[in-house]
């Protein structure tokens, strides 16, 4: 029911979400048996050994979608209502492979029929006692602009390629339509905050009618385990960049811990995607695709969805499907004809028009099958509205009108146009009796019917009987599918092909009646063995022990929720780390007499964004104060070479430098600068740089830096997709032609560096302590400043340093890292205007005692 609270639009959008209140508290269903809190780490590598017994016992899951599976009638008297399940809906399908023993499910969506205001919360009580459903009752006019407006006009045909280059192409962003559908995702929220028992409860959001679901969810519940399926394709980044809200669905859909998609080419356009217009990296560990996203792993999940073999085995074991098999075998095998079959919904991508072209191409370059080759095309209802679906079925009628004046026969139509609803056994009646099953869609998420028609085919023995076969005879089955539907890439026995070339679609069609009945029989026992094993209940497992394992560190973190809006994300990070107290750390430096301070530069003091990368008269100002402070020592830890250092920071006369990662250090202005180890023999340079040269001259806006002693290719100003790719094919071959050199090669957040062996930052921070330790000055106050990889050796070295003779017994240790992620410092600051503020308050610490002795 929709209260007050959804009448402001723009608190909708803030993502404003108020606590369940008592009521809502008590409704909530109770669980049965707690989860287990320890989950094992990984899941078998042999995913066909999955069973319902593998999941924890009486785990409860929340599945959320656009619609419930659940059909509804008006009563004959027109008082009240009756329900019963959609049989062959994927999310009831998804329940039964769980197996209601082993989990608890229940369904939160919106009902296919309009339910009045006075009715609404008769009818919730129903669903809730009797199937475990929660209805999202919608306004008409709310939702209208939601699905037929933002999810069907814009939303889907921009994930399925569609741009809206002009009004009658797609749907123009409207702003109010993006609205609506935030308003209906938080409606969504609030439903399940009705339900969810947050500690325990799994929640399932499914497809991109609720992208920005999950931010509203975990904006309530910080740790809320959340898993969301796209069934419909991902675009790549060049398309989906296009969209208007594009980082506020990107970033929606990084709230969650798990993000599945049908194939990797999806996933790939996502991760890319995530790189392109947020600057995230992903990595692969052990198998598992993460990205890194405020401290939390983002799970990336890459499994097709299956079919439900049990409910499609009982349909072929239905009277009613035997005979309507004897009836088609009467009037296509009897007759001597070759049945091919379409299966397809009434919509622009599904390519039905292109399809029927083919078969009038098939019939014009193969003659000889005339009179005997029938296309079966069923069209199903289409699941939008407007005049995109008009043209589609004018220029289908029009077609198949076409072919069968051309080439029809007396008692001879070469296609046969089915456009009305059929039962589920009569479909797969069809499927049954087709030689060749043709799935051309230009673009589709992920089409089950290919796994359907395989299974139908190997029908059962009293099928089999039906059709006159021999049942010892091996079954036959052949596939025409698409190159860009998502079931494409596990059916390698089926004919793939382009649909938009006739021609070749039209070759396909030929090869598959003309082909070896060993071959076909062949293809078809590799297909079987496939999608038998890999059905509805396999993949509904392997997604539930992935969110499983993506959810297992909820507890042992600390979680905090940042931002406004849709940009909200939550930050979570280990227990004992915690943002730098500019008070806390400015008392300890006032009270304490000997003092480390070592600093990276860029990303620290300098943004790594700045084109002038330079200190500014601020910074060394700052610097200044604090090295003249006799109780400090002060030290800039750089990548960047002697030279630009030492021009760089020429006024402070008492800062220490170390350059090039350390291998050059010098205490001060006027001291020698002494290096780490003996002289380095840079010979490896004349192996190293023509290597670089050749992957600059193959990667716009790529540069390679000489130092001193090392070797640094950038890809900063590259495309980062292909700058990675490249970088990664850098470092292996550098790796190999310098196999037998005294130099290590490392990569960057967006470099690749060939330094000399056993030179690191730790090292310098090591000297440094030793240094004051023999000057008598035990530290009492060591503060460590970095940003990236490689200041990390710095951080592990002062923190093994506690307690160590190098300082104070007493001694207070601050390593900070710049920003909110994982990391062996402590603490962190969110940006270098934070650093700055503290060295600030540093040094107006040690300007008073300066004044006041």
């Amino acid at each position: 029911m929709v209260t007050r609270s959804y009448s402001n639009l723009l608190e909708l959008a803030s993502g404003e979400s108020p606590p369940p209140s008592f009521d809502q508290l008590n409704r909530r269903i109770p669980r049965v048996v707690d989860i287990m809190s320890n989950l094992d780490n990984d899941y078998p590598s042999d995913l066909s050994a999955v069973s319902p017994s593998s999941v924890s016992p009486k785990d409860r899951i929340i599945i959320v979608a656009n619609q419930l599976p659940i059909r509804v009638h008006r009563k004959l008297d027109n008082k009240g209502w009756t329900f019963d399940w959609v049989e062959d809906s994927l999310l009831l399908q998804l329940k039964d492979g769980l197996g209601e023993d082993d989990v608890e499910v229940i369904y939160v969506g919106c009902l296919q029929e309009e339910i009045h205001l006075n009715e609404q919360e008769e009818v919730s009580q129903i669903l809730l006692e009797t199937f475990k459903c929660v209805p999202t009752f919608l306004p008409p006019e709310l939702f209208s602009r939601f699905y037929h407006g933002f999810c069907k006009q814009q939303l889907w045909p921009l994930f399925h390629y569609m741009l809206p280059l002009s009004p009658d192409l797609g749907g123009r962003f409207d702003r109010s339509l993006w609205q609506a559908y935030v308003s209906v995702n938080k409606i969504f929220a609030d439903k399940i905050l009705e339900v969810i028992n947050p500690e325990d409860d799994f929640v399932w959001v499914h497809d991109y009618h609720l992208m920005v679901l999950p931010t509203f969810l975990r904006k309530r519940f910080n740790r809320v385990k959340l898993g969301f399926f796209l069934h419909s394709p991902f675009p790549s980044s060049e398309i989906y960049k296009t969209l208007p809200v594009r980082e506020e669905l990107l970033r929606a859909l990084l709230n969650s811990d798990l993000i599945g998609f049908h194939t990797f080419d999806y996933a790939r356009h996502f991760l890319s995607c995530c790189s392109r217009m947020l600057g995230l990296s992903y990595e692969s560990k052990r198998g598992y695709i993460g990205l890194e996203y405020y401290g939390r792993t983002v799970s990336i999940k890459i499994l097709a969805v299956g079919i439900h073999m049990g409910q499609l085995k009982s349909v072929l074991s239905l009277s009613e499907t035997e005979k309507k098999v004897a009836e088609l075998k009467s009037q296509f095998c009897d007759l001597g004809r070759v049945m091919m079959l379409g299966v397809d919904d009434m919509d622009i991508f599904k390519g039905i028009s292109l399809k029927l072209l083919a078969m009038e191409q098939f019939l014009i370059q193969h003659p000889e099958w005339r009179g005997k080759v029938v296309l079966v095309q069923i069209a199903n209802p289409a699941r939008g509205r407007g005049r995109d679906v008009q043209e589609v079925q004018a220029e289908t009628y029009s077609t198949v009108k076409r072919i069968n004046e051309t080439f029809g026969q007396p008692g001879y139509e070469p296609v046969i146009l089915i456009d009305k609803p059929l039962p589920f056994y009569e479909k797969i009646s069809y499927y049954v009796v087709a030689e060749c099953c043709l799935v051309t869609a230009v673009r589709d998420g992920m089409n089950l019917i290919p796994y359907e028609y395989i299974i139908s085919r190997q029908g059962n023995e009293r099928l089999d009987k039906a059709l006159e076969l021999d049942p010892s005879n091996r079954k036959k089955s052949m596939l025409v599918v698409s190159e860009f539907i998502g079931c494409s890439p596990s059916l390698s026995g089926a004919i793939r092909v382009n649909p938009w070339n006739i021609d070749a679609v039209a070759e396909a069609m030929d090869c598959a009646i003309e082909m070896a009945e060993a071959e076909k029989q062949l293809r078809h026992e590799k297909h079987y063995r496939y999608v038998s094993t890999h059905d509805v209940g396999y993949w509904a497992h392997s997604f539930l022990q992935d969110l499983e394992r993506a959810c297992k560190d909820h507890g042992r973190r600390r979680c905090w929720g940042i931002g406004f809006g849709l940009g909200f994300r939550v930050v979570a990070l280990d227990q004992s780390f915690r943002k730098l107290s500019i008070e806390h750390i400015v008392s300890a430096y006032r009270r304490t007499r000997k003092r480390a301070i070592l600093l990276d530069y860029d990303g620290t003091l300098m943004p790594q964004a700045s084109i002038d990368k330079s200190p500014s008269s601020k910074s060394i100002e700052i610097v200044n104060k604090l090295c003249r402070d006799e109780n400090n020592v002060v030290f800039l830890v750089s990548a960047r070479s002697r030279t630009t250092l030492d021009a760089w920071f020429s006024p402070c006369e008492n800062l220490g430098l170390a350059a090039e990662h350390g291998y050059f250090m010098r205490l001060k202005r006027n001291a020698e600068w002494e290096t780490h180890g003996p002289a380095a023999d840079c010979c490896w340079k004349q192996i190293a740089e023509p290597v670089m040269k050749l992957y600059t001259e193959t990667t716009d806006g790529s540069t390679i830096e000489d130092k001193e002693t090392s070797l640094v290719w950038s890809y900063e100003d590259s495309d980062p997709d292909f700058g990675s790719c490249q970088a990664k094919e850098l470092l292996d071959h550098l790796e190999s032609v310098l196999a037998n050199e005294p130099v290590s090669v490392k990569s960057g957040q967006t470099s690749v560096e060939v330094k000399p062996q056993g030179v690191n930052k730790g090292l310098v921070a090591e000297r440094i302590l030793s240094l004051m330790q023999e000057r008598g000055m035990l530290p009492d106050f060591v503060l460590c400043i970095g940003d990236d990889r490689s200041d990390e050796d710095m951080f592990e070295v002062i923190m093994n340093s506690i307690a160590g003779p190098s300082l104070s017994p007493t001694a207070e240790i601050f390593a900070c890292t710049v920003g909110r992620k994982p990391s062996r410092a402590k603490y962190y600051l969110d940006d270098t205007v934070e650093i700055v503020r503290l060295m600030q308050g540093l040094a107006s610490v040690s300007e008073e005692a300066a004044l006041t002795s």
